[in-house]
């Protein structure tokens, strides 16, 4: 039956993989050659452009070559795993919310930016078409399965299979309706390699195969599987009479087709049954043409995906299993995938196998080794955020991969980048989920197979030659790589131009993924791939000259070529196509003036770094006008000294630069256009030496001319060239000698009669004489030891000299700037220069002269330098002392006289420099403690010290206590003795003995007399000071002590002493007597001036005194307490009888004091005896119980509130201790839920491993293990008679963190029975992992130790709760503690 095709579909070409034919002998030989002539079109692998080396292969990651290990259970990845996540996790819900892995979270970044639009998806609309046509017209049903090779087979659910060719034409349609309501639904289908023969598998089971090229029935197969079954897949081998079927059973069946004398037979053979696992996904492996004499296509093999695990299988010679891998635990709803590839990996085509379940791809390699035997070796595995449905490669870098939500990602495989993402849910996929649950037999299939259906569209994806095909309910869709042009033309029809170049320039550096469509070695595709970027950047050029806004702001249009202009100018640089940039894309921008500026500053950056090359003049020319009209003078200057000038025209440059003042680039101009170093030196001079000459100072501008000319002077003198870089080496001797030439002149060439002879070197030392010398030094350290170097530098020194000691307009810094120079050249052992020594002999005259006092230090500093740079031979060195002496030259009297190792001469020297005086100190430790120094040399500094210990005293009294105490420990007495200033001894006896000033206290050894004597001073010269130094004081006697503060009536520190030395009694009384003396005060003054500040100040003291008493009532007796306080409180009462009015302003001040006082009473003596004390009073004995009424009642308030607080507590307490008690208990009775059903170390379920001494252990926190498998695993400890487990996963994952071990509850093989602890008042283990429990739901120890002192009494009735996690019961009661507080809260809520 023939079905015309559609009038309105035209028929679209169908593009058709290249056929290719090579030997797998002539592969090797290409390999071994050269890699990188491989075409990626023949084998669908990307471009190497460098073959690896063997350090490479042997440096690779593990990761790629890591060899399975199946025995492991951990590769399960079990451990990462909820085991509850899965339980509630519905086919709506399998794709959406967080999941278990961590991975899972790692997100593949939006590089659609990066890579463009990498497929094409597009209709086939004729086959469409045709497909809706005949579901109308022939009533085919809808589409169910798809199989493509260089036809398309469609399958429907009426049971017919409609056969297209590449141009979308029908040209079989293969089957009745008839049959197909017997056969029920086409399920899977299948073309053989040379596309002719079909396989067709049907939904009640049976299979039919068809001639595709007459369309004549060949078989129809009924009895290849177990009746009652749907056909999931059916597959070809490479072996054309060899197909293997997958039936909804679970089971696979080989089939064998052959011809006996005409008759055609098909042969079933069983693979895997259904009963030891249901296989729902079966994927041979195919060899394309090329890659048939491959030696593993020998084996023919097939791998299976089962709900547990993966087998892979070899069919040939014989059948055997190469490997089986179990998956860990998974969702039950996900799809499991396989799909085949050969890929080169280390410079050998292999076959890859990918697997997956849920959101991980696994890359298995397989390798025949060379006894025949098959080897898989794991590689990185690829983790995503998202389930799969499907995975198809595209080729042997690139996969396609379709989740549950219908969106394609475009994965690469190696780098694992995601290129792509695209929608497809308007081909509105074809689900294969009703064979899944064979609903055309009755729906006979289990559970797990149905739940896998659900997602399963195994027969709607089928790829072929680069192309994946995608069967909709009513369209068929394929999906391609672009080629790179078209993915570079796609984002240029966005008008993305920075993008499309980006993606170019990816292609041509090899560095972009998924490329398709170049070929030929890397030299042709980087100029296939520059021709495109050149055409591109063209076309761009002249669109955006066109495009520009005409009207509006200048600012807009800048924007318009800001956003392309630089983008042009760095690829065509990228490029190296300079022409290009200077020639054709400058003419067009040079059209819009707007263009042209942005196009000219795009340069600046690469002419800075030098990358910048062959300039036209033209544009060199525009460049400095543009920079010169935009006032842009730095990045002006900035461009010429990196720029080739010698095209231009120089004077025109050079006056260009003078006027805007861009002297680096004048004088670059001047030195790499003409080789003329003089004139530029000639043009800064004019500008300099007028104003220094006249004696003006400079202005800003001037200044920065004049240290640019003494660097330039510098270079040229060094050989390198100004502003950077190096003179050419045949000029470096000339231009020194210009330049020397030049200096000495003796004339300018313009000067005028009455001009200073050596005029440039004249106005460099005005300028600067420091910074020229220095120059200059550097230049005789350059000079080679010629004749003529020699004239040079004795002509220079003699013109020096000439110049600075016949004016006298020099300052005596410059001077002594020249010698300082004449010193050092002198002083180099290969010196030649000859200088008069009574020149030195007038300098020192000039610098000590005692008429003139100004500028000091700058003397004293000049002539220091001067000696030190080696100028001391020069002088007779008495001479200079004397001089130095008599000038006040300090410094250089220290520098002599260390010279002559003279150094008890230089404590003078400081101490008569009011500059430097405070240094004495440091200079004179250096010299005693500091290795170096001989004794004598020591003796005499220490001698000279001591005479001069009064001198350093008034200096500073801290550091010479430091001194003393250091270095004249025993002298401290004599020094003592002979000071004879109070004060000056006071401040030394302070720094020395209060150890707050930060002398060290063990270097001292003072007789107490002396620290007496010091006590006395303070009490002198600063009395508020006494009490803070008597408490850090380390040594005083007491007594002594006592009598000079009593005698000074400082009573505060006779208290802190009394109480020292024990005399609480002595110390009261002192208290005492000021309290009754303020008091008396109080009540002598007259009422209305009742002074305020003076009841303060009782309150002060009061406050001290019931301190006192407070502090030492602990460790007295009752007598001795009542002794001290009731005199206290009588001394407080008195007053307010005496007075006898309650109206005294003060009265209520008094009262409330008293009432302070009663109540520290309260905590040492006994309320009855107060009151007793109280009513005793002969006052308050006849009935005038008026006055102590409030004092009464408050004590009896207190009273009240402590009861309160006594009864409170207990009834917390015990409230507290009965809700324990409750949740103890409540924790014992609890039952324990395991989290699963198998052991956590072995995996084993644990109903079928019954062992005689084997026991089943359950944890609280709902892990379950064989007693045997945690023995193994060291988890069980025996303690006193009692075995004790440890969770193994907690515990290993806690990492030893945790306190509390997790103890566990033994429920035996045969029913649960709690482990007894015998008769011992022990708790057993799940008691005590219930009180870690309760004990980390009431952190904080005061309550728990409250809990410990209660139970302390009922032991025996507690089963010693909580002996077992606190110490020794015969501590320390928690009630006697002086800070015992109560945290008095209600007890938390019991969690359920």
């Amino acid at each position: 039956m023939e079905l015309e095709p559609e009038p309105g579909a035209e028929p679209e070409p169908c593009p058709e993989p290249p056929a290719h034919h090579l030997s797998v002998a002539e592969l090797d030989r290409e390999l071994d050659s050269r890699s990188e002539l491989i075409d990626d079109k023949e084998f669908d692998i990307p471009q190497v452009d460098t073959p690896p080396t063997l350090e490479s292969i042997l440096n690779e990651t593990d990761d790629e070559e890591e060899s399975f290990v199946l025995e492991d259970p951990f590769l399960l990845n079990i451990d990462n795993t909820d085991t509850h996540s899965y339980d509630t996790s519905s086919v709506a819900s399998s794709d959406s919310g967080d999941r278990t892995h961590l991975k899972r979270k790692k997100k593949l970044h939006d590089s659609l930016s990066l890579h463009g639009s990498v497929i094409r998806l597009s209709l086939l609309k004729g086959i469409s078409a045709q497909i809706v046509s005949a579901a109308d017209k022939v009533d085919a049903g809808l589409p169910t399965a798809i199989a493509a090779s260089n036809l398309i087979a469609v399958g429907t659910s009426h049971g017919l299979a409609l056969i297209f060719d590449q141009n979308q034409a029908l040209r079989l349609c293969l089957g009745s309706t008839a049959v197909g309501a017997q056969y029920g639904a086409i399920s899977a289908l299948s073309i053989n390699n040379d596309c002719s023969r079909l396989l067709c598998g049907f939904a009640k089971g049976q299979i039919t195969m068809w001639d595709l090229a007459s369309g004549k029935l060949l078989r129809s197969i009924t009895d290849a599987h177990p009746p009652g079954t749907a056909i999931l897949h059916i597959k070809f081998t490479d072996d054309p009479t060899l197909a293997i079927c997958n039936d909804s059973g679970g089971s696979v069946f080989e089939l064998s087709f052959k011809r006996v004398m005409g008759v055609r037979t098909c042969e079933s053979r069983c693979l895997f049954s259904g009963s030891k696992g249901e296989v729902c996904c079966i994927e041979p492996l195919h060899a394309k043409v090329e890659l048939r004499d491959h030696p593993i296509t020998q084996y023919s093999l097939l791998a299976m995906a089962s709900l547990t695990k993966i087998l892979v299988i070899g069919l040939k010679p014989s059948l055997k299993v190469w490997m089986t891998f179990p998956y860990g635990r998974m969702d039950p709803s996900s799809v499991p995938l396989l799909a085949w590839h050969f890929v080169a990996v280390q410079n050998s085509v292999n076959p890859m196998l990918a697997f997956c379940r849920g959101d991980v791809v696994h890359f298995l390699l397989v390798k025949r080794d060379d006894s025949g035997a098959i080897h898989v070796t794991k590689q990185r595995q690829l983790h995503l955020h998202y389930d799969l449905i499907n995975f198809t490669w595209i080729n042997s870098r690139t996969a396609v991969l379709l989740d549950s939500v219908e969106k394609l990602h475009v994965i690469d495989r190696q780098t694992q980048e995601e290129l792509e993402t695209i929608e497809i849910s308007e081909v509105q996929l074809v689900y294969n989920s009703s064979h899944f649950k064979s609903l055309a037999t009755g729906g006979n299939v289990s559970e797990a197979l149905a739940l896998v259906g659900e997602k399963a569209c195994y027969q709607s994806i089928s790829s072929c030659g680069g192309q994946i095909f995608y069967l909709g309910t009513k369209s068929v869709h394929v999906m391609t790589l672009r080629s790179w042009r078209e993915r570079v033309d796609h984002l240029l029809k966005q008008e993305r131009l920075t993008d499309a170049l980006a993606l170019a320039w990816s292609f041509h550096e090899g560095k972009a993924k998924a490329v398709v469509g170049l070929s030929g070695d890397t030299s042709k595709r980087k100029a296939v791939i520059a021709d495109r970027m050149v055409e591109v950047l063209l076309h761009y050029a002249d669109r955006t000259l066109k495009k520009c806004p005409d009207q509006g702001k200048i600012q807009v249009m800048e924007q318009h070529f800001q956003d392309v202009v630089p983008v042009i100018v760095d690829y065509c640089l990228l490029l190296q196509r300079t022409d290009l940039l200077f020639n054709q894309i400058y003419d067009k921008m040079s059209e819009n003036s707007v263009a042209k500026g942005i196009f000219l500053e795009c340069l600046e950056p690469y002419i800075l770094s030098d990358k910048l090359m062959g300039i036209t003049a033209q544009v060199m020319k525009d460049l400095l006008l543009h920079f010169q009209d935009k006032n842009r003078l730095e990045n002006l200057e900035a461009c010429i000294v990196h720029m080739d000038i010698t095209s231009l025209d120089i004077q025109q440059v050079v006056q260009l630069c003078w006027e805007n003042r861009l002297y680096d680039a004048m004088i670059y101009v001047y030195n790499s256009g003409m080789n003329d170093f003089i004139s530029p030196m000639e043009k800064l001079f004019k500008v300099i030496a007028p104003p220094l000459n006249a004696g003006k100072s400079l202005t800003d501008e001037q200044v920065v001319m004049g240290n640019k000319l003494l660097v330039y002077i510098s270079c040229c003198l060094a050989g390198r060239a100004y502003p950077l870089g190096d003179i050419p080496e045949d000029l470096v001797p000339l231009v020194k000698n210009q330049v020397f030439e030049f200096l000495i002149r003796l004339h300018s060439a313009e000067g005028s009669v009455d001009e200073e002879v050596y005029p440039y070197i004249c106005t460099l030392l005005h300028f600067d004489t420091r910074e020229f010398l220095n120059v200059l030094a550097l230049t005789f350290e350059d000079f080679k030891n010629d004749k003529q170097a020699v004239e040079y530098q004795q002509r220079i020194v003699d013109i020096l000299l000439k110049v600075m000691v016949e004016n006298s307009d020099f300052t005596p810094s410059q001077v002594g700037c020249l010698f300082t120079f004449l010193a050092r050249q002198l002083a180099k052992p290969n010196n030649t220069l000859f200088v008069n020594r009574t020149l030195f002999d007038q300098v020192l005259e000039f610098l000590c002269s005692p008429d003139d006092d100004s500028r000091h230090s700058e003397r004293q500093q000049v002539l220091l330098e001067l000696l030190q740079a080696g100028g001391i031979v020069q002088f007779e060195e008495n001479r200079l002392i004397q001089m130095a002496e008599k000038a006040e030259f300090y410094q250089i009297c220290e520098f002599m006289y260390e010279r002559e190792l003279r150094y008890d001469k230089i404590i003078g020297c400081y101490l008569r420099d009011p500059v430097r005086k405070e240094e004495v100190f440091n200079y004179i430790h250096n010299i005693l403690s500091m290795p170096g120094y001989s004794a004598e040399e020591k003796q005499l500094v220490w001698h000279k010290a001591l005479e001069h210990i009064e001198e350093l005293l008034l200096l500073s009294p801290c550091k010479a206590a430091d001194l003393v105490a250091i270095h004249f420990n025993e002298q401290i007495e004599s020094i003592i003795t002979n000071l004879q200033d109070p004060f000056l001894l006071f401040q030394f006896l302070k720094s020395l003995l209060d150890p707050r000033e930060g002398v060290n206290q063990d270097l001292i050894h003072l007789p107490p007399c002396i620290t007496e004597q010091f006590i006395e001073l303070l009490c002198q010269y600063n009395p508020e000071q006494v009490l803070d130094t008597l408490k850090v004081l380390e040594c005083c006697r007491l007594e002594e002590t006592i009598q000079i503060t009593q005698k000074h009536q400082l009573h505060e520190a006779s208290l802190y002493l009394l109480e020292k030395k024990g005399d609480i009694h002595g110390a009261f009384l002192v208290m005492l007597e000021r309290l009754q003396s303020k008091l008396l005060m109080l009540t002598q003054e007259d009422e209305s001036l009742s002074d305020l500040s003076l009841l303060e100040n009782i309150e002060d003291t009061l406050m001290k005194t019931i301190a006192l008493c407070q502090r030492n009532s602990h460790n007295l007796d009752q007598q001795q307490q009542e002794a001290l306080w009731f005199p206290l409180l009588e001394a407080m009462m008195s007053p307010q009888k005496s007075s006898g009015s309650s109206q005294c302003p003060y009265s209520e001040s008094l009262k409330s004091l008293t009432m302070q006082v009663l109540n520290s009473m309260a905590a040492f003596i006994a309320l009855p005896s107060i009151l007793q004390r109280i009513l005793q009073d002969p006052v308050y004995g006849k009935g005038k119980l008026g006055e102590i009424q409030g004092l009464v009642l408050g004590m009896l308030d207190t009273f009240n509130y402590e009861q309160t607080l006594l009864e409170t507590t207990t009834n917390l307490l015990n409230h507290d201790l009965h809700w324990s008690l409750c949740n103890l208990r409540a924790s014992v009775t609890r039952g324990l839920t395991p989290k699963q059903d198998y052991c956590c170390i072995c995996l084993q379920q644990y109903k079928r491993r019954q062992e005689t001494d084997d026991e089943i252990i359950v944890f609280s926190c709902g892990h379950l293990y064989h007693s045997l498998c945690l023995l193994s695993k060291e988890c069980g400890t025996v303690t006193k008679g009692l075995m004790r487990w440890m969770c193994y996963k907690c515990n290993s994952s806690n990492k030893g963190g945790k306190l509390s071990e997790n103890f566990s509850e033994l429920k035996k093989g045969s029913g649960p029975s709690l482990a007894q602890t015998g008769s011992e008042s022990l708790l057993d283990p799940q008691q005590i992992q219930a009180f870690d429990q309760l004990c980390r739901l009431n952190r904080g120890a005061s309550r728990l130790a409250l809990l410990t002192e209660l139970s302390r009494g009922h032991g025996s009735e507690k089963h010693g709760l909580l002996s077992l996690s606190h110490g020794d019961p015969a501590a320390t009661s928690v009630f006697q503690d002086e800070n015992f507080q109560l945290h008095l809260a209600p007890p938390p809520l019991p969690e359920d």
